[in-house]
């Protein structure tokens, strides 16, 4: 009998994760993939499906981590809305680790990329991405009601030049913008629409 094959499932999803996250969807063939994980082709198949279904296993897991400052910055009701906006900039892009942080998000990364057009993927990548959205709307809600906004800016239009900011920021850490200026570019935007 044929001895069941061991492996950590956290572990192998981690590490797709980064893979997938490093270099994209369509750059990352199955033999990547096996590399970086230290699995074999049927374990893959048998453990984790298709490329497709392990590439939405990683972005779930990569959810994880987008939960996680949320829940550290933006979901934290000790923070004031601003702060907690400031926080989740700094925590989840200026003050990342470097290696983490010039990987871009695994998520905008397959915006730009070609994967974007199969729908299904689509539609996965734009949940995930509307976990953050949510998040920075009910804060953005806080200082429209609390008129902390600039005359003419409404919450969701806050919300919008928030996420923009935020692919603009990770996409720029991915081209090479250091800590410094990202932190710039945080602080220029926030200015723009703080009352």
């Amino acid at each position: 009998m044929a001895r069941p094959v061991e492996f950590d499932k956290d572990t192998v999803l981690t590490n797709a994760m980064e893979q997938f996250w490093l270099e994209g969807y369509e750059a990352s063939s199955v033999q990547k993939l096996l590399d970086a994980t230290d699995i074999n082709r049927g374990t893959l198949y048998n453990s984790f499906g298709d490329k497709d279904t392990f590439f939405k296993s990683c972005v779930d897991k990569y959810n994880d981590l987008l939960k996680a400052d949320i829940d550290a910055t933006l979901g934290n009701e000790k923070l004031g809305a601003w702060r907690a906006i400031e926080s989740y900039f700094d925590t989840a892009i200026i003050s990342a680790p470097n290696r983490q942080r010039i990987m871009g998000c695994l998520l905008v990364n397959s915006v730009c990329e070609s994967i974007i057009w199969d729908r299904d993927i689509q539609r996965v990548v734009k949940n995930s991405l509307n976990i953050l959205r949510k998040a920075i709307h009910a804060r953005a809600k806080e200082l429209e009601k609390g008129r902390q906004l600039k005359r003419g800016v409404k919450a969701e239009s806050a919300t919008d030049i928030l996420m923009n900011l935020y692919n603009g920021l990770r996409v720029s850490a991915r081209n090479g913008k250091g800590p410094r200026q990202l932190s710039e570019l945080v602080s220029f935007t926030l200015g723009s629409i703080k009352k």
